[in-house]
C-alpha cells in the first residue's frame, strides 16, 4: 500500500502543478477577449482566429483542470444524503462512483477521442472559418485532459481504500482550507460585525 499512496502523492502533484499553471490560461483567454474587442471597436476589425484561441484557452482550462479540481474536492456533488454520512459511508460512495462511473466514462472518452486527433492531425484540419486556426491541437487537448482525470481518479480511489484501512486520514478533508461557503459565512459575519 506504501507504493500505491507514493503513486497517488505524485499524481496529486503533477495534477497541482498542472492546475497551478493552467491558472494563468484564464488570464491569458482575458486578455486576447479585450485585445480583440478593442481592435473590433477601434479599428473595425477583427480576425476568427482571435475568438478561436479563446475557445482553444478555454477548453485547455476545462479539460486541464478536471484533474485538479478532483484533487481539490471542488467537483459538482449532490450531498443532499452522502453529507449526513459517517466518513467512512462517504470514502464507500466515492469508490463505488469512482469505479462505476468516473473510470468508465473517463476511459471511453479518452478512447473515442483519440481517433479524432489523429485523423485531424494527418490531414492537417483547419477551422472553416476565414482566418481560423488549425484543429489539431484542440483535439489533442481531449485525451490528455481525461488522461490526467483518470490518473487523478485513481489516486482518489487509492486514499479512500488508504483511509477505510485506517492508514491516512480523510481525505475528502482538506486540513487549512476553508470551504467557499464557510469564507461566505465569516464574510456575512464581519459585514454583520461592522453594521452593529
Amino acid at each position: 500500500m506504501n507504493a500505491l499512496l507514493s503513486l497517488s502523492r505524485g499524481i496529486d502533484a503533477m495534477n497541482e502543478r498542472i492546475g497551478r499553471v493552467i491558472y494563468w490560461l484564464v488570464l491569458a483567454a482575458v486578455l486576447i477577449s479585450a485585445a480583440n474587442a478593442i481592435v473590433r471597436k477601434v479599428f473595425n476589425t477583427s480576425s476568427n482566429s482571435f475568438l478561436e484561441i479563446q475557445w482553444y484557452l478555454f477548453s485547455a482550462i476545462f479539460l486541464f483542470c478536471a484533474g485538479y479540481t478532483l484533487l481539490k474536492n471542488q467537483h459538482v456533488r449532490i450531498d443532499v444524503i452522502a453529507g449526513r454520512l459517517s466518513p467512512q459511508a462517504q470514502a464507500w460512495i466515492d469508490i463505488f462512483g469512482t469505479v462505476l462511473f468516473l473510470m468508465p466514462m473517463a476511459i471511453l472518452i479518452m478512447y473515442l477521442s483519440w481517433p479524432v486527433f489523429v485523423l485531424a492531425f494527418q490531414r492537417n484540419e483547419v477551422s472553416t472559418n476565414a482566418g481560423g486556426l488549425v484543429i489539431w491541437p484542440a483535439r489533442l487537448l481531449v485525451p490528455i485532459g481525461f488522461g490526467f482525470l483518470i490518473l487523478q481518479g485513481l489516486s482518489e480511489f487509492i486514499k479512500r481504500v488508504a483511509f477505510l484501512r485506517g492508514l491516512i486520514p480523510d481525505p475528502s478533508q482538506r486540513k487549512g482550507e476553508k470551504s467557499a461557503e464557510e469564507e461566505l459565512a465569516e464574510e456575512i459575519l464581519r459585514a454583520r460585525g461592522e453594521q452593529a
